[in-house]
Protein backbone atom coordinates (compact mmCIF):
# COMPACT_ATOMS: atom_id res chain seq x y z
CA UNK A 1 0.00 0.00 0.00
CA UNK A 2 1.91 3.23 -1.00
CA UNK A 3 1.75 5.75 1.83
CA UNK A 4 1.48 9.10 0.19
CA UNK A 5 -0.50 8.59 -3.03
CA UNK A 6 -1.57 11.51 -4.64
CA UNK A 7 -5.17 10.19 -6.18
CA UNK A 8 -8.72 9.47 -4.99
CA UNK A 9 -10.21 6.37 -5.76
CA UNK A 10 -13.68 7.40 -7.24
CA UNK A 11 -17.16 5.75 -5.95
CA UNK A 12 -17.23 2.40 -7.33
CA UNK A 13 -21.12 3.33 -9.45
CA UNK A 14 -18.72 5.84 -11.00
CA UNK A 15 -15.90 3.85 -11.21
CA UNK A 16 -18.55 1.07 -13.39
CA UNK A 17 -19.66 3.96 -15.45
CA UNK A 18 -23.35 3.14 -14.08
CA UNK A 19 -23.96 7.11 -12.53
CA UNK A 20 -23.14 11.23 -13.04
CA UNK A 21 -23.14 11.96 -9.51
CA UNK A 22 -23.30 15.53 -10.71
CA UNK A 23 -25.73 14.90 -13.00
CA UNK A 24 -27.83 13.35 -10.48
CA UNK A 25 -27.07 15.95 -7.72
CA UNK A 26 -28.89 18.70 -9.89
CA UNK A 27 -32.03 16.74 -10.60
CA UNK A 28 -32.21 15.87 -6.64
CA UNK A 29 -31.88 19.31 -5.82
CA UNK A 30 -34.62 20.12 -8.59
CA UNK A 31 -37.24 18.26 -5.96
CA UNK A 32 -39.02 17.38 -9.03
CA UNK A 33 -40.55 13.50 -9.60
CA UNK A 34 -38.08 12.29 -12.07
CA UNK A 35 -39.37 10.37 -15.05
CA UNK A 36 -36.69 7.46 -15.44
CA UNK A 37 -36.63 6.19 -18.85
CA UNK A 38 -33.96 2.84 -18.89
CA UNK A 39 -33.87 0.97 -22.46
CA UNK A 40 -32.09 -2.19 -23.56
CA UNK A 41 -31.86 -4.23 -26.76
CA UNK A 42 -35.10 -5.50 -26.63
CA UNK A 43 -37.30 -3.41 -23.87
CA UNK A 44 -37.82 -0.33 -21.75
CA UNK A 45 -38.50 0.72 -18.00
CA UNK A 46 -40.07 3.43 -17.70
CA UNK A 47 -40.27 4.95 -13.59
CA UNK A 48 -41.83 7.91 -12.10
CA UNK A 49 -39.15 7.98 -8.67
CA UNK A 50 -39.26 10.54 -5.83
CA UNK A 51 -36.43 11.69 -3.95
CA UNK A 52 -36.06 10.92 -0.02
CA UNK A 53 -33.88 11.97 2.64
CA UNK A 54 -33.81 7.64 3.11
CA UNK A 55 -33.26 7.25 -0.31
CA UNK A 56 -34.98 7.44 -3.60
CA UNK A 57 -39.02 5.84 -3.93
CA UNK A 58 -40.71 4.51 -6.87
CA UNK A 59 -44.18 6.09 -7.54
CA UNK A 60 -45.17 3.64 -10.48
CA UNK A 61 -43.29 1.44 -12.97
CA UNK A 62 -44.40 0.01 -16.26
CA UNK A 63 -42.48 -2.68 -18.24
CA UNK A 64 -42.94 -2.84 -21.47
CA UNK A 65 -43.22 -6.41 -21.09
CA UNK A 66 -46.53 -5.60 -19.59
CA UNK A 67 -47.50 -4.75 -23.12
CA UNK A 68 -48.34 -8.51 -23.87
CA UNK A 69 -51.17 -8.40 -21.65
CA UNK A 70 -53.29 -5.77 -23.50
CA UNK A 71 -52.59 -7.75 -26.53
CA UNK A 72 -49.18 -6.64 -28.02
CA UNK A 73 -47.79 -9.09 -30.69
CA UNK A 74 -44.69 -7.56 -31.74
CA UNK A 75 -41.78 -6.95 -30.14
CA UNK A 76 -41.04 -4.80 -27.23
CA UNK A 77 -37.73 -2.69 -28.17
CA UNK A 78 -39.36 -0.79 -30.77
CA UNK A 79 -40.13 3.04 -30.90
CA UNK A 80 -43.97 2.21 -31.28
CA UNK A 81 -44.18 -0.31 -28.01
CA UNK A 82 -41.71 2.81 -26.13
CA UNK A 83 -44.66 4.67 -26.85
CA UNK A 84 -47.30 2.81 -25.20
CA UNK A 85 -44.87 1.46 -22.27
CA UNK A 86 -44.91 5.54 -21.42
CA UNK A 87 -49.11 5.82 -22.13
CA UNK A 88 -48.92 2.26 -19.68
CA UNK A 89 -47.21 4.20 -17.30
CA UNK A 90 -49.42 7.00 -17.31
CA UNK A 91 -52.33 5.23 -16.67
CA UNK A 92 -50.93 3.62 -13.70
CA UNK A 93 -50.16 6.32 -11.94
CA UNK A 94 -53.46 7.30 -9.34
CA UNK A 95 -52.15 10.79 -8.72
CA UNK A 96 -50.32 12.32 -11.35
CA UNK A 97 -47.40 14.49 -10.43
CA UNK A 98 -48.18 18.09 -11.84
CA UNK A 99 -44.35 17.98 -13.49
CA UNK A 100 -41.79 15.23 -14.11
CA UNK A 101 -38.21 16.06 -15.05
CA UNK A 102 -36.82 13.51 -17.35
CA UNK A 103 -33.82 11.54 -16.25
CA UNK A 104 -32.06 10.05 -18.95
CA UNK A 105 -29.15 8.63 -16.41
CA UNK A 106 -25.75 7.82 -18.63
CA UNK A 107 -27.69 7.50 -21.84
CA UNK A 108 -27.36 9.77 -24.70
CA UNK A 109 -30.49 11.35 -26.01
CA UNK A 110 -31.37 10.45 -29.77
CA UNK A 111 -34.30 12.88 -30.68
CA UNK A 112 -37.24 10.91 -31.85
CA UNK A 113 -35.57 7.92 -30.29
CA UNK A 114 -37.27 5.44 -28.09
CA UNK A 115 -36.56 7.54 -25.05
CA UNK A 116 -38.44 10.25 -26.43
CA UNK A 117 -40.98 7.81 -27.84
CA UNK A 118 -41.69 7.03 -24.20
CA UNK A 119 -41.82 10.58 -22.35
CA UNK A 120 -44.11 11.38 -25.44
CA UNK A 121 -46.17 8.66 -23.82
CA UNK A 122 -45.65 9.98 -20.35
CA UNK A 123 -47.10 13.21 -21.44
CA UNK A 124 -50.25 12.15 -23.75
CA UNK A 125 -51.43 9.78 -20.70
CA UNK A 126 -51.56 13.13 -19.06
CA UNK A 127 -48.59 14.12 -17.01
CA UNK A 128 -46.45 17.04 -18.33
CA UNK A 129 -43.18 16.12 -18.76
CA UNK A 130 -40.43 18.76 -18.83
CA UNK A 131 -39.12 18.29 -22.12
CA UNK A 132 -39.29 20.33 -25.69
CA UNK A 133 -41.58 19.30 -28.19
CA UNK A 134 -39.03 19.19 -30.93
CA UNK A 135 -36.90 15.86 -29.74
CA UNK A 136 -40.34 13.92 -29.68
CA UNK A 137 -40.91 11.48 -32.64
CA UNK A 138 -43.33 12.29 -35.27
CA UNK A 139 -46.36 10.36 -35.26
CA UNK A 140 -45.74 8.34 -38.49
CA UNK A 141 -42.85 6.96 -36.21
CA UNK A 142 -45.44 6.16 -32.69
CA UNK A 143 -48.34 4.83 -35.15
CA UNK A 144 -45.64 2.16 -36.70
CA UNK A 145 -45.59 3.19 -40.51
CA UNK A 146 -41.77 2.85 -40.87
CA UNK A 147 -41.50 -0.79 -39.48
CA UNK A 148 -44.25 -1.33 -41.50
CA UNK A 149 -42.65 -0.14 -44.46
CA UNK A 150 -39.35 -1.76 -43.82
CA UNK A 151 -41.13 -4.72 -43.20
CA UNK A 152 -42.45 -4.99 -46.40
CA UNK A 153 -39.23 -4.92 -48.20
CA UNK A 154 -37.43 -6.92 -45.52
CA UNK A 155 -40.10 -9.66 -44.71
CA UNK A 156 -37.72 -12.32 -43.65
CA UNK A 157 -36.82 -10.29 -40.48
CA UNK A 158 -39.99 -9.80 -39.47
CA UNK A 159 -40.74 -13.48 -39.27
CA UNK A 160 -41.18 -13.67 -35.59
CA UNK A 161 -44.03 -10.84 -36.29
CA UNK A 162 -45.72 -12.81 -39.14
CA UNK A 163 -45.77 -16.02 -36.33
CA UNK A 164 -47.81 -13.74 -34.31
CA UNK A 165 -50.07 -13.34 -37.15
CA UNK A 166 -49.28 -9.63 -37.68
CA UNK A 167 -48.61 -8.37 -41.62
CA UNK A 168 -47.29 -5.09 -42.32
CA UNK A 169 -50.91 -3.61 -43.85
CA UNK A 170 -52.14 -3.54 -40.38
CA UNK A 171 -49.24 -3.11 -37.74
CA UNK A 172 -50.43 0.03 -37.41
CA UNK A 173 -53.86 -0.79 -36.79
CA UNK A 174 -52.68 -3.44 -33.85
CA UNK A 175 -50.71 -0.69 -32.46
CA UNK A 176 -53.58 1.65 -32.15
CA UNK A 177 -55.85 -1.00 -31.00
CA UNK A 178 -53.10 -1.44 -27.97
CA UNK A 179 -53.31 2.23 -27.30
CA UNK A 180 -57.16 2.18 -27.20
CA UNK A 181 -57.21 -0.86 -24.54
CA UNK A 182 -54.41 0.87 -22.27
CA UNK A 183 -56.50 3.99 -22.86
CA UNK A 184 -59.87 2.20 -21.42
CA UNK A 185 -57.99 -0.46 -18.65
Amino acid sequence: MAKNARYTVKPRRRREQRTDYRKRLSLVKSKEVRLVIRKSLDGMVVQLVNYGRSGDSTIATANSAELRKFGWKAGTGNVSAAYLTGLLLAKKVKEKPEKVILDLGLQHPCPGGRIFAAAKGVADGGIKVACAEEVFPKEERISGKHIAAYWAKEPKRFGGYATAGLSPDDFEKHVEGVKQKILEG
